[in-house]
Parts: C-alpha cells; sequence; structure tokens
C-alpha cells in the first residue's frame, strides 16, 4: 500500500474531515480514503459539454419528433402592391439647393 502525506491542509477543512469522519463511524484516514475513491471511481470519460449532459439527462424519456413548420420569408424584397398604391410619391422641394435638403 502506498502512503500520502497532505501539507498545509486549512484547518477548517480538517475540521469538516472529522466531523464527517466522527458522524459515519470511521476514522479521518478511512474518511479520506472513501472520499478518494468515490471521487475518482467516478466515469473519467464525464463530459463538460452542456449539450451532452442535457442529452444524458433525458435520454431515457425517449425521442420526440416535432413537426417542422412552413416557414415564410422574414422580409419583402419588394414592396406589396396594396402599400405601393397607398405611398404618396415623394419628390424634392422645387427650387431647393442640396444643402437645404440635407437638413
Amino acid at each position: 500500500m502506498a502512503t500520502l502525506t497532505i501539507r498545509n491542509l486549512d484547518e477548517q477543512l480538517k475540521g469538516r474531515l472529522r466531523v464527517r469522519a466522527a458522524t459515519r463511524g470511521r476514522s479521518m484516514e478511512e474518511e479520506a480514503r472513501q472520499i478518494l475513491r468515490a471521487v475518482l471511481n467516478e466515469s473519467e470519460t464525464a463530459s463538460t459539454n452542456l449539450a451532452e449532459s442535457i442529452r444524458r439527462r433525458f435520454a431515457k424519456l425517449g425521442d420526440v419528433k416535432l413537426p417542422i413548420a412552413a416557414r415564410e420569408p422574414t422580409r419583402y424584397f419588394g414592396m406589396p402592391e396594396d402599400i405601393r398604391a397607398k405611398r404618396p410619391r415623394a419628390s424634392p422641394r422645387a427650387g431647393a439647393s442640396k444643402s437645404s435638403r440635407r437638413r
């Protein structure tokens, strides 16, 4: 068996380890071994990708097939005829110079 020494352990952290070990009826050394074992035995291929985590969580519920709705263009490249007919024609003021039209 290997030996592990942990230096510069925060007193508060050591106290929490002592309390946790006492509530479980273990020594601090055994509790530290159990914590390390539990953490290191977790799946090492655990993804940090959020989308992958969500997919795994909901995979057991099954796949949902949603119909894709027909889409319409978001912009008209020309004016519809009914709007074009109602729109007054813009004409430059007679006799106005270019500088006065820019204001």
